[in-house]
């Protein structure tokens, strides 16, 4: 793995569970609306720094204009201003914009140094990243000569951000071998500079031309390749947009193809204006023929929490247990999700609305009481949800405005008149969470819920699964510090008989432990309940309610730190155990699983990927192991184990987002997801995160023909940062639709996945190794057939005409079941490779009914036979570097291997800039 981002945002979740969001951003008459840019609370209070958000932006509007031939331009911003800053008149409370949704981060860099601009980007191309990151210090132009312009770097960030393209630069690969030259990694190939390398001893540094290493035939370590000042080239902005004549994206005509970066590894070698040309946003406008608009700019600001309940109570909740596990789920919530000083109405219906609990803040354990008093307790009548969430807006007003409060939504009925509020919910700015309980829930729930931003959930009514609970457990504020957010730390169900035991463990790292929380529930009889602490010490004092067939147990103070083991003995029914907890420490962030699926729908046979990001604070956790739990209307449920491996479903490996596809439909409806995560002696916390999608660091400029250094690149030593952690986690994923499942038995429509990280390395000379991650069968599951493997010197050919392109004999190739790591060796036949040949190679993968996946990314190798004899250094004028395509025989004279020489260091100059 190549270098590591530093350790940035140490504060950032701090704020969030991680960063899998639900923007608002709308394209609305070429003009982008809804971005929301949120300022850090830890952020130190400043003034000047909401006026530069501004002027970045504003800078950065006519460049996109330009950049995309006058299409698209930055309408209008929100910037989310902490409530720990002094309120000002022309601050106005939050509708939908929450720290959860954020599409940009502003926060204080760990270490700082490490002000690098980037985004998370967890899909694939042409998928959305999630969000963009930057500093103070980069958004006040402290860093122009690092990452250049703000506004321009904001266009970069941007294009990851919404178009889902890569990077054309390569930190780890700077130089690449292209017809026997060595050629700097950049798009397009017009780009011209100068290749020098800056060493630095004892606080002195002194530059001087690239050396050429004799083994590779590449450049030695360190050196740079710094684009001229004055340039003609206007492409491109994913490689170095803080060059002033770059303006544009590369093009399918100046796109560099061979160049060995991210944008050509996951885009299968298309340029970047051709990903953004397939966006929605491209198809969706045509280029405007006047100048746009400035931005404008709302700045908003965090209030208290103010949430209503709105439960269904019809007679259909009398059924299958339903209205006795909304009262456990919402006891839970009331007494444990809901966070101190917020406020909490309640409001239940049935063919009519009525109000159980105007607004009450929560200050106590009393006030927590007396709204678990209102829960629901009988059932009857019909389903009218509309007069449900009008009541709700009615309660909220007596108090505050409706902007930016929540509504948790729950129904088990069919209701054909919920469309007839869409408008009244929109114009509200409330939040309306969505639970469907049971198969009958209505089927417009779900639109509540996205025109929203809201969180949307399923639970069934299979007991053991323990849904409700989990939906209700997700519940935490879009907006409070993760200090506050309570944590699930397990979330699990058996149906017992005969006296059978429910055995298990529950680990409390040190990083959680306040306000921990046991609770039990059962369907028929309490059950015996044993529970001991880490040092084996009983623990008593559960607090049964034998009405609502709960009990549960609050432990005081901080939990102790280990393993807690449970034991729960019953006959002939349910019983569920959910653990929940909150941060140990204000100042230590905990661990944190954060889960969701790449779409809230799915149409058969379109596979879904469920994603896990693992964080403390800002520091991914590698190697835990983590599975899905997706759980069909029909009550079947497939377990998922989810990898961090970079194949497959999985951008990036060792980020810690843990990844898989779903294939395994077995009807059409609703799908609850669920990820269950443990840590164990193999589990690991990184300070630093793999190299995302972000502003090039730029190593020095030129200024009157002289190289201008920057201080190196702040890098982070990853095996002085690693640390051992255990715990567990257990995190909902929400819910997902699924359509055009076929009646059972259902075809095998699933090919093989992509394999997205071919890698070759010349072995022995002239063989071929090559390397992979095996797909399955069916995407990354199962085994797939067989492999076609083939090869060209053209990479224009191997990808346009990959069918007609020389194959490689695979019959000794056997594939491995999927995940595991492919080795293949060959030697390349029927085609000439000699010194200065590139070769490019691409795998295939086939099922067992002959679906194919899609090629591979290409993988390259330089044939370079090193020279038998090298000339002596050249003088300091000149490069050092001899062609790597051209072999010295040591009995021609020295001068004469110097005139060669020369020619060979000005035809390497002309391929270089």
């Amino acid at each position: 793995m190549g270098p590591f981002r530093s350790s940035v945002f140490i504060l950032i979740l701090h704020l969030l569970e991680g960063a899998l969001s639900n923007s608002l951003i709308q394209l609305n008459n070429n003009g982008y609306e809804g971005i929301v840019i949120a300022i850090d609370p830890n952020v130190p209070e400043d003034e000047t720094l909401i006026q530069q958000i501004k002027d970045m932006v504003t800078q950065a509007s006519p460049y996109l204009f330009e950049a995309t031939g006058k299409r698209f331009y930055f309408k209008n911003v929100a910037i989310l201003i902490p409530e720990t800053w002094k309120t000002e008149a022309d601050y106005v409370r939050p509708k939908l914009e929450t720290y959860k949704n954020a599409d940009v981060l502003v926060a204080e860099s760990t270490p700082p140094d490490g002000d690098e601009p980037y985004t998370e980007h967890i899909g694939k191309c042409g998928d959305k990243g999630e969000r963009i990151y930057l500093t103070p210090n980069f958004i006040a132009g402290k860093k122009l000569n690092e990452y250049g312009p703000q506004g321009r770097a904001f266009v970069h960030e941007w294009a990851h951000l919404r178009w889902g393209v890569f990077d054309e630069y390569n930190n780890d690969e700077k130089f690449y071998l292209s017809n026997g030259k060595i050629q700097a990694v950049r798009c397009s190939v017009g780009i011209t500079g100068k290749t020098e390398v800056n060493k630095c001893q004892g606080g002195s540094c002194y530059s001087k031309r690239c050396t050429f290493n004799k083994v590779t035939g590449l450049y030695e370590k360190g050196c740079e390749f710094i684009p001229h000042s004055s340039q003609t080239e206007k492409a491109s902005i994913m490689f170095a947009q803080h060059v002033g004549s770059v303006v544009e994206f590369c093009t399918e005509q100046n796109h560099n193809k061979e160049a060995p970066n991210m944008q050509n590894t996951k885009c299968n070698l298309r340029s970047t204006w051709e990903v953004i040309r397939d966006s929605e946003d491209f198809k969706e406008t045509t280029p405007m023929t006047t100048q746009p608009p400035n931005p404008t700019f709302s700045l908003l600001q965090i209030g208290q929490r103010i949430v209503c309940l709105v439960l269904d109570k019809s007679g259909s909740m009398a059924t299958g247990n339903r209205l006795n596990r909304l009262n456990q789920a919402g006891q839970l919530f009331l007494l444990q999700i809901i966070e101190l000083r917020s406020w909490v109405g309640m409001v239940t219906f049935d063919s009519a609305a009525h109000v159980q609990s105007e607004l009450i803040q929560i200050n106590s354990g009393s006030d927590r009481d007396t709204l678990t008093k209102s829960l629901p307790t009988a059932a009857s009548g019909g389903t009218s949800i509309c007069s449900g969430l009008r009541s709700a807006f009615t309660v909220i007003k007596k108090k505050y405005p409706t902007d930016g409060s929540e509504i948790v939504l729950l129904t088990d009925g069919e209701d054909n008149t919920i469309s007839t509020c869409f408008n009244e919910v929109k114009q509200s700015g409330a939040i309306i969470h969505t639970v469907a309980l049971g198969p009958s829930a209505a089927r417009e729930l779900e639109e509540l819920s996205k025109m929203t931003g809201g969180l949307q959930t399923y639970a069934s009514d299979q007991v053991q699964n323990n849904g409700l609970i989990d939906a209700f457990g997700a519940l935490s504020s879009g907006n409070g510090a993760v200090s506050q957010h309570s944590i699930q730390l397990e979330s699990k169900g058996s149906t017992l008989q005969n006296s059978q035991w429910m055995n298990g463990t529950v680990i409390v790292d040190s990083t959680v432990g306040k306000d921990t929380l046991f609770l039990i529930t059962w369907t028929t009889q309490p059950p015996q309940i044993l529970l001991w602490d880490p040092s084996g010490q009983k623990q008593d004092g559960f607090v049964v309610d034998k009405n609502t067939k709960m009990a549960f147990l609050q432990i005081p103070g901080i939990a102790k730190v280990g393993t807690w083991k449970y034991s729960l003995q019953a006959s002939s029914q349910t019983l569920t155990l959910t653990v929940t907890s909150r941060a140990s420490n204000a100042t230590l962030p905990p661990i944190t699983v954060t889960s969701k699926m790449n779409k809230d729908t799915g149409k058969f046979p379109s596979p879904m990927i469920v994603y896990a990001n693992i964080r403390q604070g800002a520091s991914p956790i590698l190697r835990a192991s983590v599975t899905a739990l997706i759980e069909s209307e029909n009550g079947k449920t497939v377990t998922l184990e989810l990898l961090d491996n970079g194949a497959g479903a999985d951008a990036a490996k060792g980020d810690g987002v843990y990844s898989r596809y779903f294939t395994t439909y077995d009807t059409n409806g609703r799908y609850s997801v669920k990820v269950r995560a443990l840590g164990g002696v193999n589990t690991v916390r990184r300070r630093a995160i793999p190299q995302q999608s972000g502003v090039m660091y730029i190593p020095g400029w030129i200024e009157n023909d002289e190289i201008q250094w920057n201080p190196p690149r702040p890098e982070i030593d990853d095996d002085v940062q690693r640390k051992h952690v255990c715990f567990s986690r257990t995190s909902s994923g929400g819910s997902f639709v699924a359509s055009g499942v076929p009646n059972a038995p259902i075809p095998d429509l699933f090919p093989p996945c992509q394999i997205t990280d071919l890698k070759a390395e010349i072995h022995g000379g002239t063989l071929i190794n090559l390397t992979w991650t095996a797909p399955g069968d069916d995407y990354d599951h199962g085994t797939a057939h067989k492999y076609i493997i083939r090869i060209s010197t053209s990479i224009l050919d191997l990808t346009d005409k990959f069918n007609e392109s020389l194959q490689v004999n695979t019959t000794a190739l056997i594939p491995k079941e999927a995940n595991s790591e492919e080795v293949f060796l060959f030697k390349p036949e029927n085609i000439t490779f000699e010194n200065g040949t590139d070769l490019f190679i691409a795998i295939q993968a086939v099922d067992k009914v002959d679906l194919k996946s899609e090629i591979s990314n290409i993988a390259r190798v330089s044939l370079f036979i090193p020279p038998q004899t090298l000339p002596e250094t050249p003088s300091p004028d000149e490069t050092s570097a001899p062609c790597p395509n051209i072999s010295i025989n040591s009995t021609i004279p020295g001068i004469h291997i110097l005139k060669i020489m020369w020619k060979w260091i000005g035809e390497l100059q002309l391929s270089i800039g």
